[in-house]
């Protein structure tokens, strides 16, 4: 792979990653991170531990993923895990997962993998979220693609033309198996559709064949659950504003979702890595027209991810509170359906604005995946 053609997106090499360690060892910010991940101990014990990386690999297993290990023990009740049956051929893959967390997907998903010893992935993630230099040195010594979403519409053709031709080449040369969210930003609405933009810039790449082209990135559909949604009343407060008027981010607004993501408690997180897409069902969508195959392909997707997406009690209270129903009362208490009552109120208790549809957008993004599944 030509490091020179890749080197503003691709993740450190070589010389490029002690370098970044060590700047990111000598960063100020690290002495607050250090009191969140070592509580009580100096701060200089975790400056000196960057400070002796030497490589990305071992950023990501001795700093990286024990951050995310005490994120999930400290936020969550439990993390389960099911079909790594699917991914333990040895084997590079393109795992397309939906996306509600903008951090904790893809890193949940590689401290899966790393405790169950296969191979990490890298990680395709919107260049918004890399403004700052030290954020960039930490996400890219972390195995991360920046993906670069600015520019006008020649830049961003060329610049979704490199970043297809580098998963392709990472994933054929067997160089690495690359994690993409099936949509450009987080599922607001708890609907998780693939967009059809994420596939055709895949095809960008290719031979012009549309099942040998797909067959050869070994597409991996994960589906991601969390019982309370990471930015729950972030997303409702956007939804809200976006029915009114085009919604537009404030400064910081990316950082803090992330850190609300990271915070705030999620329950119990399941996900699921399902059967790859098989060449069989790339044949039968060649067989459409062009637009008709990227629609047909990311049905199947969707349909791999809703099948194996995990319906907790939160996602039925919220179901028989928004239709007045109680369909699913068997499978929660009264006590339970009282205490998430309380959460929801909690929650949307200093929005200013309409109460009422704030409550039933929020509560939506809880009991759409029941209505998605249902109706499947």
């Amino acid at each position: 792979m030509s490091q020179d053609k890749y080197k503003d997106i691709r993740p450190y090499m070589g010389e490029e990653e002690s370098a970044a360690l060590s700047r990111i060892a000598a960063h100020p910010i690290l002495k607050d991170i250090s009191s969140f991940l070592f509580p009580g101990k100096s701060s200089e014990d975790l400056k000196n531990l960057i400070a002796s990386l030497k490589s990305v690999s071992e950023f990501q297993s001795k700093v990286m993923l024990y951050a995310i290990k005490k994120i999930v023990n400290d936020t969550s009740k439990e993390l389960t895990y099911s079909g790594l049956g699917t991914i333990s051929v040895p084997k590079q893959r393109l795992l397309v997962s939906n996306h509600r967390d903008i951090m904790l997907d893809s890193a949940i998903i590689q401290v899966i993998l790393h405790i169950n010893d296969l191979p990490t992935s890298e990680m395709a993630v919107g260049d918004n979220l890399v403004t700052d230099p030290f954020m960039e040195d930490v996400a890219r010594s972390n195995k991360m693609i920046k993906v670069i979403r600015s520019g006008n519409s020649r830049d961003i053709y060329k610049s979704s033309l490199l970043l297809s031709e580098y998963i392709r080449e990472s994933i054929t040369s067997c160089n690495s198996s690359v994690w993409i969210a099936q949509r450009n930003g987080r599922t607001k609405d708890g609907l998780d559709l693939t967009e059809q933009g994420l596939l055709k810039m895949l095809d960008m790449s290719g031979s012009g064949v549309f099942a040998e082209d797909f067959d050869k990135l070994s597409i991996t559909p994960v589906s991601i659950s969390y019982e309370y949604e990471p930015c729950d009343f972030l997303k409702a407060r956007e939804l809200y504003i976006s029915k009114r008027t085009k919604y537009k981010k404030s400064p910081g607004e990316d950082l803090n979702s992330i850190l609300t993501g990271i915070m705030q408690f999620k329950g119990n997180i399941h996900i699921h890595f399902c059967n790859p897409i098989t060449r069989a069902e790339l044949e039968h969508c060649s067989t459409l027209d062009k637009n008709e195959k990227f629609k047909k392909l990311a049905e199947i997707i969707d349909e791999r991810i809703y099948q194996s997406y995990r319906i907790w009690k939160t996602n039925m209270m919220a179901y028989d509170i928004i239709n007045s129903s109680n369909k699913y009362f068997g499978e929660y208490t009264q006590e339970e359906l009282n205490d998430f009552k309380q959460y929801c109120e909690l929650k949307i208790a200093g929005f200013d604005g309409d109460k009422d549809e704030i409550m039933e957008i929020f509560l939506s993004i809880y009991s759409n995946p029941v209505i998605r599944a249902v109706s499947k």
